[in-house]
């Protein structure tokens, strides 16, 4: 099989360019690298089967090009991070819909099946334990940025189904809950590797609010299983799943965690949303995956628990 990654520069893409290129598929990657990052397949560089293309899903005749020799597109190209998001509110509404509606059309001109990712964010403060795919959006007011991706998200959604059941464009749709693993970066606001590297620097690890909001981890190499197991199964196609692990921690015992498994003498600063993103900042206060309909088709279940998740992380950016 030949696939596309948009996106595939950066931390989940590249894993899945590496497990796509294991099994001996062929790789086109399209990246614009404002994200991702050219060190993260730089290693597959003299791969034979493996091509870089440094551009952007904005550009129709490139993508359209690329679009036309492969088998599956894996769209993963998007503007994430909650800190880019509320520094660039435009630029991400622009990428996250423009960007999804090319490649759906270069697609729909070829009939190849795409695989659409999505978020957690989609149920925004809904606190529902746990969350399946029928669970209502629940988000807050327009004059709250972070509350622009998960829209734009949703679009993004609503205009794979409709190229789904309009045009039979062959689709399934995968709501990726918090991934972790070696290459993902803070840069944007990741907890994990922001908190890392405090942690092994010996600095402070800050702390958003009071730490007490939950999150569930899903190491990265099981975020990929599950995409290239719905990927490969015709029954998921039409339909949205949610991809992650199910097990819930708090962001102040995250920090604490870390901190643990790196030896390190930091100590835990909490600093208010207001300071860290913006005047009126809303959190998600906690959210947990149902994965019961990915299970049930393909037989899906994360295997690598959050400590050793964790623990090769840290050896990640020890070397």
């Amino acid at each position: 099989m030949k696939a596309l990654i948009t996106g595939g520069a950066g931390f989940i893409g590249s894993h899945l360019a590496d497990a796509l290129l294991e099994r001996g598929d062929e790789v086109v990657v399209i990246d614009n690298l404002s994200t991702g990052s050219i060190e993260n397949v730089s290693h597959l560089s003299t791969n034979s089967r493996f091509r870089l293309v440094i551009d952007t899903i904005m550009n129709e005749s490139i993508l359209d090009e690329i679009v036309s020799g492969v088998d599956i597109v894996f769209h993963l190209a998007a503007s994430v991070g909650v800190k880019f998001i509320i520094d660039n509110p435009l630029k991400s509404m622009q990428i996250n819909i423009k960007g999804t509606e090319n490649v759906l059309e270069a697609a729909n001109r070829r009939k190849c099946k795409v695989l659409l990712a999505s978020t957690s964010e989609i149920y925004g403060k809904n606190t529902a334990d746990p969350l399946s795919e029928g669970a209502d959006r629940i988000l807050g007011s327009t004059t709250i940025s972070r509350w622009s991706y998960s829209a734009t998200k949703a679009v993004d959604e609503f205009l794979g189904f409709a190229y789904h059941r309009e045009k039979q464009l062959p689709l399934v749709i995968v709501r990726l809950f918090n991934t972790c693993g070696p290459r993902q970066t803070g840069q944007y606001g990741m907890v994990i590797p922001r908190f890392i590297k405090q942690a092994l620097l010996g600095h402070n690890v800050t702390v958003f609010g009071d730490g007490s909001q939950k999150r569930c981890f899903c190491y990265v190499g099981d975020t990929v299983a599950g995409i290239l197991a719905l990927a490969a199964e015709e029954k998921a196609s039409g339909e949205v799943f949610n991809v992650g692990n199910n097990s819930e921690i708090s962001i102040l015992e995250l920090a604490e965690l870390i901190v643990s498994l790196t030896k390190s003498e930091s100590r835990i600063e909490f600093v208010p949303y207001e300071q860290a993103y913006e005047r009126g900042f809303e959190d998600i206060q906690r959210g947990t995956p149902d994965l019961t309909k990915a299970k049930q088709l393909v037989g899906y279940e994360p295997e690598v628990g959050l400590e050793e998740a964790l623990r090769r992380t840290i050896e990640y950016f020890r070397d």
